[in-house]
């Protein structure tokens, strides 16, 4: 198509807006944590609420692109991503008014919200991109999702005003790249999808699929999506916490996403060399030791060089998987694609989010019940958290931990500017807070390096446990490397016969 490129640079724009909107919500959470109280367990349940929703759409919207057509989909996408962001606004008064579980519930519907706009603009953008350059998909996936890592860049400079300028308008940056977007897809004309245009069955698109290689890529793109995406919610926080230094963990994260960026208009050289499968179990291994060496790093060169490795190991996975299946199933990328974005994100939204923060929440209070039990009487959550069958937890209140980083000074603060009107409904939340503060300050010198250290201890373990995921794909690969070493094309005819008669033995 003529328009190609400016369809490629419509995709670019979704996943800059996704990114915007994942990094500055990353670099919220120790602000949300401290202002609202939430766990690190109840913070990791708001982003992956987000990569939740992300995934369901995928699935939805994946299977409708056949139906309804690129363009309807990605302005239904646009409107998605105004709606959640009208919803940030009222998050404070919400919480003034009704407390700390209905601001979780505002922070947890705008995020999932937020997803489905974004769930749709990737179940729209990758059987685009392998639609308009067949001739190098992996290559134009990969230069398409370097949009992913350039939002996180421009989300963690934004991340920086923090502070200064209210939470709620840096997280509505995102709406810029939107209306770019929205513009785009509303001027352009779009391709039609192999269905649409007759050439293969919704039953033969399914046909297609069915064997061991597509599951076995699903299972590995569950853990590409726990990984990478799971992992990204948390790594800002993490490091910045390693280093004593929320500046550091920014800079960090800005750090790596910009590698990512520019590494991925590289993927075809590399693919050429060493085949898409090739260059995925070369960057799981490298991703597993960057997760370890960021947990065992104590000091800002030895964190910038782990997160280097970290970041290699995790630029081509997504994009790279992605190419896999538009090479192997090449008329079937609209399912194809919209299963794995469902099964990556979901497992990004109900294990690696809240499952990272559940491994904080239990590392930190399991250290802090053997070291300072009398401490963590005074700092714990007064709710428990679960994640799937492991055990409930009760994990640190951020919001105790963070009166205890700073010897109440925020919070003697926002009482301050409340003034005579502490007393009335809206601050119930607050004036809860300045109540614990109040009756537990005389510990704060004893209580504040236990937890800070507990905290510290939950982020490492947390880490180095992830690091099993990347090689649990690494396995996979080797399976499908050795196990299925020639591409298996399914042509149309034979995928109608299928659909009518059943498949074959693969």
């Amino acid at each position: 198509m003529e328009n190609r490129k400016k369809l490629l640079t419509a995709g670019f724009l979704t996943l800059i807006a996704a990114g915007i909107g994942f990094a500055v919500r990353a670099g919220l959470l120790d602000i949300w944590s401290k202002q609202y109280g939430f766990t690190m367990t109840e913070l990791g349940q708001i982003t992956g609420g987000g990569l939740l929703g992300f995934g369901l759409v995928i699935l939805f919207a994946g299977l409708l692109v056949d139906f309804v057509g690129y363009k309807t989909l990605l302005v239904i996408a646009m409107a998605c991503h105004l709606i959640s962001a009208i919803m940030l606004f009222s998050a404070t008064p919400v919480f003034n008014a009704a407390g700390k579980d209905a601001v979780y519930n505002i922070l947890f519907w705008s995020a999932f919200i937020f997803a489905v706009g974004n769930g749709i603009c990737e179940a729209v953008i990758n059987p685009l991109t392998a639609a308009i350059y067949p001739e190098q998909k992996t290559h134009y996936l990969n230069i398409l999702h370097a949009g992913w890592p350039a939002g996180l860049v421009l989300g963690g400079l934004i991340v920086f005003l923090k502070g200064s300028v209210g939470w709620e308008l840096l997280l509505a940056t995102y709406l810029i790249p939107v209306a770019m977007y929205g513009f785009i897809s509303v001027k352009e004309a779009f391709p039609q999808t192999d269905a649409q245009q007759g050439t293969i069955s919704y039953g033969g698109m399914f046909a297609n699929l069915i064997g061991p290689f597509f599951v076995i890529l699903l299972l590995a793109h569950a853990c590409v999506g726990y990984v990478e995406l799971g992992t990204d919610s948390w790594i800002n926080k993490i490091t910045g916490g390693i280093l004593n230094s929320a500046f550091l963990g920014t800079t960090l994260f800005i750090y790596t996403s910009l590698l990512m960026t520019g590494l991925r208009f590289f993927a075809g050289p590399i693919v050429h060399k060493i085949s898409s499968l090739g260059l995925l179990l070369i960057s799981a291994c490298i991703g597993a030791c960057g997760l370890y060496l960021i947990s065992i790093g104590d000091s800002v060169p030895f964190m910038f060089f782990a997160a280097t490795v970290y970041a290699l190991g995790k630029t081509f996975l997504w994009p790279t998987m992605l190419g896999v299946v538009g090479e192997r199933f090449p008329q079937s990328a609209t399912v194809a694609m919209a299963l794995m974005g469902f099964i990556g994100m979901t497992s990004a939204g109900l294990l690696g989010g809240p499952g990272i923060g559940y491994k904080q929440d239990y590392f930190a209070s399991q250290y802090i019940q053997e070291n300072a039990p009398e401490t963590f009487e005074r700092v714990k959550a007064p709710n428990e958290n679960k994640f799937l069958v492991f055990p409930a937890i009760t994990g640190i209140d951020g919001a105790k931990a963070g009166m205890l980083a700073d010897n109440g000074e925020s919070i003697t603060s926002d009482v301050e500017i409340a003034g005579d009107r502490i007393g009335e409904e809206e601050f119930a939340g607050l004036r809860a807070q300045m109540e614990w503060w109040q009756a537990n300050k005389e510990y704060a010198s004893v209580d504040a390096e236990p937890v800070a250290e507990a905290t510290l201890h939950g982020s490492r373990m947390a880490i180095r446990v992830t690091a099993l995921v990347p090689a649990t794909m690494a396995v996979l690969y080797l399976i499908l490397l050795f196990g299925f070493k020639a591409p298996k094309q399914v042509d149309t005819e034979e995928a109608e016969e299928i659909a009518q008669t059943g498949p074959a033995e693969y």
